[in-house]
């Protein structure tokens, strides 16, 4: 049987040069013959190989696209990635030349004088990038300039933040105020100033750097500092370089949650920060108010002035006063300004708190907002009287108690308190008094005024039919007995012949 290959001899033969012209045809025949079925097996390949391996790599890509997707927002440099700029001070090691070797100051020009060559730029130069420019204006000089740069104490860094900051401008921070003795970060500058606001967007902070000598255009990032918050992220806390600029934006809306827990951030609003707010609308004192660091309201007072506390809604309304008895207390607004100028509306409702317990709904505020308590258009004694013992209402109420009492008019009481108690307060029953009925007159939430006759019983406790709770600015009416009353309208007509009787006695006519 014939050898489908060509025969080993025809190998050596052409392998040794010795091959005649024959042998060589021979060749490219047989491959000539073959060449189309290795073109078919290789398209076969070619269909068959990607249904092989694609489906091999389709497993992978989830893992990698999320590994990308958590570091695709941080491509800052870090370690090699700091620019030398004016007031560095290095360290440049030159191999075999101790005479050139020492610690040099970057000078205000941007440059370093080194022996020999003069002057080098280095600024806005990484120090693998000063270590080439330095090796390259040594080579006419040294053989072969083996150079290595150090940082031996970085300059003070001048950056710029902008948008929801307290204090948005440009800083200039030592290296010795930083967190980690190096370099500032993020959240340092945000402290310096004075806080980010409540309307921050920390998912979208944007970080601008200047980029190396050699690099087109300006560096941008977006940096998570909610990360930071929630997951402890320490990426996200990057570390500043001179020339860096941060721009915070603002939220769209406002989620308490998250309000809350920003509020408590270490790079949050001081609480000692005095905070310019105004409180309008259903409250016993509206206007502007200033909230300092531990002032609660009592009343007319402020109590606890050691006391740290976040400025919030129930704050702002103590302050004011407390809430009035037609104040609707499910539909407060904040309005708050972003550095835009476009304000923000949020929506609470405190009943939520008395009720289930829900703090969320106690905004911390911030400078400049105001707070609107609208007018209920109905409201109940029940409400009425819950509201009463709430920590944002008045602590004193006043109630004008007039007619046969020892001591009539104003009297300062506690809310809720019962009716024969404010008789008692104002001095109790005279001789003359009515005891056994009194009115009770009250302005009612839609603005009509009602009266009620009421049977006193002082052994009475809190009841709505004897002894109800009273409200603030009710007026109680004590009468007298008929007997009282037919004195004094005798009184009244015999009072001028009364004084004709007198004066006859004096004259000894009677």
């Amino acid at each position: 049987m014939r050898s489908p290959l060509p025969s080993l001899s025809l190998f050596m033969h052409l392998s040794t040069l010795r091959s005649t012209p024959r042998l060589y045809l021979q060749w490219l025949t047989y491959f000539g013959r073959r060449l189309p079925v290795l073109l078919g097996c290789l398209t076969v390949w070619a269909l068959i190989l990607p249904g092989i391996v694609e489906p091999a790599i389709a497993q992978v890509p989830q893992r990698t696209a999320k590994v990308q997707s958590t570091t695709n927002s941080l491509t800052l440099p870090e370690g090699d990635g700091y620019l030398l700029g004016a007031g560095d001070r290095v360290k440049i090691d030159v191999f075999s030349v101790p005479e050139i070797t020492g610690e040099y100051t970057v000078l205000p020009n941007g440059t370093l004088n080194m022996p020999l060559v003069g002057a080098v730029g280095v600024q806005n130069r990484t120090l693998k990038q000063a270590s080439s420019a330095i090796a390259a204006r040594y080579a006419p000089v040294l053989q072969i300039p083996v150079i290595t740069v150090n940082l031996v104490a970085a300059r003070p860094i001048r950056v710029a933040i902008a948008g929801e900051v307290n204090r948005p401008g440009s800083y200039t921070v030592t290296a010795a105020t930083s967190t980690d003795g190096t370099i500032p970060t993020m959240t340092r500058l945000v402290q310096l100033a004075e806080g980010v606001t409540q309307v921050a967007d920390l998912r979208q902070v944007q970080v601008r750097r200047v980029r190396p000598v050699g690099s087109s255009g300006d560096q941008v990032v977006t940096v998570d500092l909610w990360q930071l918050l929630q997951a402890g992220d320490l990426r996200q806390d990057l570390r500043l370089q001179d020339g860096d600029s941060i721009l915070i934006p603002a939220t769209a809306t406002v989620n308490l949650d998250e309000a809350r827990q920003l509020a408590s951030a270490n790079f949050a609003t001081r609480n000692s920060r005095p905070l310019k707010i105004t409180v309008v609308g259903e409250v016993n004192r509206p206007g502007p108010y200033t909230l300092l660091e531990g002032n609660v309201a009592q009343g007319a007072q402020l109590i606890n002035p050691n006391l740290l506390q976040v400025p919030s809604i129930t704050r702002a309304i103590q302050v004011a006063g407390g809430i009035t008895q037609l104040a609707d207390i499910r539909n407060i607004e904040v309005k708050r300004f972003t550095r835009s100028g476009t304000p923000q509306l949020v929506k609470l409702d405190l009943w939520k708190l008395l009720k289930a317990g829900d703090a969320l709904q106690d905004l911390p505020l911030q400078d400049g907002d105001t707070v609107t308590i609208p007018q209920a258009i109905s409201v109940s004694d029940r409400e009425i009287s819950e509201l009463a013992t709430a920590s944002f209402s008045p602590e004193r109420i006043s109630v004008n108690v007039v007619g046969e009492v020892e001591r009539p008019g104003a009297v300062s009481i506690q809310p809720n308190t019962p009716l024969n108690q404010a008789i008692l307060t104002a001095g109790g029953f005279n001789r003359k008094a009515k005891m056994s009925n009194v009115s009770l007159i009250r302005v009612n939430p839609n603005g009509t005024v009602s009266k009620r006759d009421i049977s006193i019983d002082l052994t009475r406790g809190v009841d709505g039919n004897n002894n109800p709770a009273l409200r603030n600015n009710d007026i109680i009416i004590v009468k007298k007995t008929g007997f009282a009353t037919f004195l004094d309208s005798t009184s009244a007509f015999l009072g001028p012949f009364t004084g004709i009787l007198g004066v006859l006695r004096i004259f000894g006519g009677f």
